[in-house]
């Protein structure tokens, strides 16, 4: 089974240069506090890294 990250937008992206925007969109994070989970691949780490600022990122240990 593949690891997967809990990732929360917890800080607006008002302000924010049109490059963070699209890689949020991107992860499917459009409003303050959603969260979503996403597989923990080297693309989507990159994502990550790129607005770390912006979010909480959390990693999904539940083992079914």
């Amino acid at each position: 089974m593949s690891q997967k990250l809990k990732i929360t937008l917890v800080r607006s992206m008002i302000g924010r240069p049109e490059k963070h925007r699209k890689v949020l969109k991107g992860m499917g994070l459009t409003k303050m506090n959603k969260t979503v989970e996403l597989e923990d691949t080297p693309s989507i780490r990159g994502m990550v890294n790129k607005v770390v600022h912006l979010v909480k990122v959390e990693e999904n240990t539940n083992e079914a």
